[in-house]
């Protein structure tokens, strides 16, 4: 059935708002629905940016950039395109968290999402057919919500966190709005505040475990990959050990990724490759600490593992380089409720005369005497001065990424560990971080940002329609970034910026392609990264004709 005017109106892939031509407005029975002046996408652009800045907080300019974005897509994005720096952190983290909190109690629009519940497995295909409303989905967000960007469980509510995902997605890399798809499996949540909330709208009971929360994944998986061929299916926010289990379930078999495993991996990766790159060291000559053994740090552990590996170690030598750290401090093989992603790299307390007391992160740093120390633990200020001068003490350029967020979390401020170390360390952050300036020498700071990859990982894959994301494709992105630092520049930062996101992400998209090509993991004609990417980036300008 042909859409109305109204309906063309009503769909934000479709709607083009005053830019409709006369001619349109005559074609599409929109005569009289709009004001008679026609604006050009530049004009309305210029008019949303304006609006925008008279918003007075953060979450008042979310919420506004949110209605355009229900509105019209392509508006949404050329304003979004044209100003990344400043909107990254109002769409994203961390005004985000604020949203996610509040979802319920803000709702007003599903935009496009699909909410399947735990309770309702046999609606599973027709939810997302409903949500997918007859578009071609080729890359779809999933959380279930346990554990998201620090905050912790707010079940339903992470819906919140897929649809930011893939407005990065699109603004960053150039994914095409209309094929992608977020989800939320909702199996319940385990906040109390949600559920004692009757305005809460998701399922109000405790999370599902076990074999039954497994089984409903599944079945979404099996049914997303019958629906959506050559699908790239991103996990976002999974509990730590689900998150691990769902992966290694997966990953060999379809084109899957794990952002909060992989994709913190690939960019920690990345400014450590840097980093040397600026100290002229070698990775397998690097001990590294690992404070805050989660999903997210054990992840970003196993990343640089697989590294060592490429670089010519063994398994038993490369595990040597690691050390883990948690609330319970060193982590031993006898260490009691370990995780399966902790297991590999344990240590034996028979490596220590004074295994007993290495309960905290300064007694190991004195007795490991790290090169690398990187930060997932959510403990603000951990990073203290006393553990960084003792570092330093022990090793030329210390490498030190305090990469809790948000701001509150972080283990250390980067104008800290620059004056602590006298300019000698080679810090990322994961949050903003302005430029240090010391004795001299203005030091930039990388923000270890996880958009800075993963967009450009999943176009690439997609580019070629490739059938896994293999260890080799993430290292290819990992070098790819970390080799832009211009190691000649005193104070170069170990990780490009953020403001240059869309030119870094086709940079990643290219190698991401060029390296499945090489190995024979893409499934088209192209043999050509640079040819693939280019024609599948979409670019936010409206259409001669939109039936």
């Amino acid at each position: 059935m042909a859409k109305t005017g109204q309906d063309r109106l009503n769909d934000p892939f479709l709607n083009k708002g005053t830019a409709f031509t006369e001619e349109q407005r005559k074609k599409y029975q929109l005569a009289g629905m709009l004001p008679p002046k026609v604006q050009s996408l530049e004009e309305q652009a210029r008019e949303v940016y304006l609006q925008y800045q008279e918003k007075s907080t953060n979450l008042e300019k979310r919420i506004f950039l949110m209605t355009v974005f229900n509105t019209n897509r392509v508006l949404f994005f050329k304003v979004f395109s044209e100003h990344v720096t400043e909107f990254m952190p109002i769409v994203y983290d961390p005004t985000i968290a604020e949203t996610i909190e509040n979802y319920s109690h803000l709702f007003v629009n599903p935009q496009y999402a699909a909410f399947l519940s735990i309770n309702e497995p046999d609606q599973i295909e027709d939810s997302l057919k409903n949500a997918a409303d007859g578009r071609d989905i080729k890359l779809i967000v999933v959380t279930d919500g346990e554990e998201i960007l620090g905050i912790g469980d707010w079940g339903t509510q992470g819906v919140d966190i897929s649809v930011g995902k893939l407005m990065v997605y699109t603004a960053a890399a150039g994914v095409d709005p209309a094929c992608v798809l977020p989800v939320v499996l909702d199996v319940g949540t385990n906040n109390d505040k949600l559920l004692n909330d009757s305005l809460y709208l998701g399922n109000h009971q405790r999370r599902v475990n076990g074999e039954p929360y497994y089984q409903f994944v599944d079945r979404f998986v099996q049914t997303v990959e019958k629906l959506f061929p050559g699908l790239y299916l991103h996990f976002e926010d999974f509990g730590r050990d689900n998150a691990d289990n769902i992966l290694k379930q997966y990953r060999d078999h379809i084109l899957t990724f794990n952002d909060d495993i992989q994709g913190t991996g690939v960019i920690v990766l990345a400014g450590i490759l840097g980093a040397l790159k600026i100290s002229g060291q070698k990775l397998t000559d690097q001990k590294y600490v690992c404070f805050g053994a989660g999903t997210a740090g054990t992840g970003i552990v196993e990343q640089v593992y697989a590294e060592m590996l490429q670089a010519g170690l063994q398994p038993e030598e490369a595990r040597k380089h690691f050390y883990l750290v948690d609330k319970q401090g060193l982590l031993f093989e006898d260490t009691p409720e370990l995780t399966p992603a902790q297991k590999p790299f344990v240590r034996k307390r028979s490596e220590f005369s004074n295994a007993d007391q290495l309960k905290d992160l300064k007694s190991v740093v004195q007795a490991v005497h790290p090169d690398i120390l990187v930060g997932t633990s959510t403990h603000s200020g951990a990073f203290t001065q006393d553990i960084v001068t003792e570092m330093a003490t022990h090793t030329e350029r210390p490498i030190i990424f305090p990469l809790s967020n948000p701001t509150q979390l972080a283990e250390a401020k980067a104008e800290d560990l620059i004056h602590w170390t006298k300019g000698k360390a080679l810090v990322a952050t994961g949050i903003p971080a302005d430029p240090v300036d010391y004795e001299g020498i203005k030091y930039e700071i990388g923000q270890a940002n996880n958009a800075l990859v993963y967009p450009g990982l999943g176009l690439g894959a997609l580019a070629v329609n490739a059938k896994i994301l293999s260890d080799e494709t993430i290292s290819v992105a990992a070098h790819s970034l970390g080799g832009i630092v211009d190691s000649s520049k005193p104070g170069a930062a170990v990780l490009p910026p953020v403001e240059k996101l869309n030119v870094f992400s086709q940079t990643v998209a290219k190698a991401v392609a060029n390296k499945a090509i090489a190995d024979h993991l893409n499934q088209n004609d192209f043999q050509d990264g640079e040819k693939a990417v280019a024609a599948l980036r979409w670019a936010p300008e409206y259409a001669d004709e939109q039936e």
